[in-house]
């Protein structure tokens, strides 16, 4: 091992001895204790700032609107050494409301889906006690160990606990008032508003390094029908629209199959999926409704753009249409955000490999077929490499089975104490030593 790796376990063993299993459970469950569903993040924003202040970090708050922010933390090294963003979203994707969640994540509410924090043995449950906030409570936890352990830093480090970071566009609920409250809109201000890292590392879920991901495109389909009645449609002409939007999505999912084959690349094999469908009047059901709306998420690799996507998407279409001559159809891309990629030969993807490999003693194995999207994506958009690097799914000794509730919503301490040391070696290789100031 070389003197730098020897210096460099010297220093994470020095801040790592400031994190503990109890203050790992204390911030994840101050937390998930406040309710941050996406454009709603800035209680929990001021509750981060707060804390972080208590233990010497120099913190502010970042406000967005009247009820979404993001929190900075930011302990200053050298000017002349190269900075680290460590960043994590605080949104959870759905709300904890059972008048917004029911019945469509669930008939009636867990308990993990709610935003009371539970905690039974080494695990902390409630809603997203893991994605996002486990991962948002390691980093927190990360700089306020650096931050105890008094190491100077060559360059500048950064904590980012970002507003609007799932993929959603406005919630259908009055005091949310701007359509952007999510896709990233908390990691953008960041950058914008002077936060601007060398280099960044987002924790999100994965045991493992990644330095690509898919990014996204929405589309809304629109089938067109006639307005009838029950009593006439055997007298008249008659189109029910939503029997036809029952073409047009066998037909997508099909598609969906051949385009992730098709675009299954490195790291990533990007999926398509259906998510809503709007039609009709459910206190009326004795008329058939004139037009029927779909929206359609389609994920997208580092390697296509949403142009390119765009056309295949219409070929899709068209194939749909000739299939089915008398559908009537239309279609619009509604959002685009492109895949994005760091060389893994970069300064960060090699620290964060470095970590691992250094935490598992073996050599590092990325995450393949992966197919979600995250605030990386802002990042390495808007110029500042970044890698990936998250926890592990839940165990068979977690109190609830995994699920895809159970895995946002139910954390593992131990996990987090994995997790936490890595980003600390990572931070430190980056900014701690005087060689890792040197230019790219």
């Amino acid at each position: 091992m070389s003197e730098r790796a020897h210096e460099l376990d010297r220093l994470t063993d020095a801040a790592y001895a400031h994190v503990t299993p109890d203050l790992l459970r204390e911030i994840v469950v101050g937390m998930v204790d406040i309710a941050s569903p996406t454009g709603e993040e800035r209680e929990l924003a001021d509750w981060a700032v707060a804390r972080l202040t208590a233990a010497g970090v120099d913190a502010r708050l970042q406000p967005i609107d009247l009820t979404q922010a993001n929190a900075v933390g930011w302990i200053p090294g050298r000017a002349n050494g190269r900075s680290l963003l460590l960043y994590a979203p605080i949104d959870t994707l759905t709300t904890g409301n059972p008048e917004e969640d029911e019945p469509y994540a669930a008939a009636a509410l867990r308990p993990d889906m709610r935003a009371c924090a539970t905690v039974d043995g080494d695990y902390v449950l409630g809603l997203g006690a893991s994605n996002p906030k486990g991962h948002a409570a390691v980093v927190t936890a990360a700089v306020e160990a650096i931050h105890a352990s008094g190491i100077p830093l060559e360059g500048d480090l950064w904590l980012g606990l970002g507003a609007g970071g799932m993929p959603t566009n406005r919630r259908a609920t009055p005091h949310v008032t701007r359509e952007n409250a999510g896709q990233g809109v908390g990691c953008s201000f960041l950058l914008e508003q002077g936060v601007y890292p060398d280099y960044a590392l987002i924790a999100k879920p994965g045991w493992s390094v990644s330095w690509e991901e898919v990014g996204l495109c929405w589309f809304e389909v629109v089938v067109k029908g006639t307005f009838s009645y029950v009593g006439s449609r055997h007298r008249m002409r008659y189109r029910n629209p939503i029997v036809e939007a029952g073409k047009v999505v066998a037909g997508l999912e099909d598609w969906f199959r051949e385009y992730s084959a098709a675009h299954t690349a490195g790291t990533v094999a990007p999926q398509g999926n259906i998510g809503a469908m709007r039609s009709g009047w459910m206190h009326l059901p004795a008329v058939s409704p004139s037009q029927a709306s779909l929206m359609v998420d389609l994920r997208i690799g580092p390697d296509s753009s949403p142009a390119a996507i765009r056309r295949e998407f219409a070929a899709a279409i068209d194939r749909i249409r000739d299939t089915h001559p008398d559908l009537e159809v239309s279609w619009e891309m509604m959002l685009s955000i492109p895949g994005t990629r760091t060389d893994p030969a970069d300064r960060v993807v090699r620290a964060a490999v470095e970590a691992w490999e250094r935490a598992t003693g073996q050599p590092h194995e990325p995450i393949l077929h992966n197919s979600g999207a995250t605030d990386a994506n802002i990042l390495r958009g808007r110029g500042v490499p970044t890698a990936r690097i998250g926890m592990d799914r839940i165990g068979p000794d977690a109190p609830l089975p995994l699920d895809f509730p159970a895995g946002m919503n139910v954390v593992d301490i131990r996990e987090m104490q994995r997790l936490t040391r890595h980003v600390i070696r990572t931070a430190l290789d980056i900014c701690g030593l005087p060689d890792a100031g040197a230019l790219r």
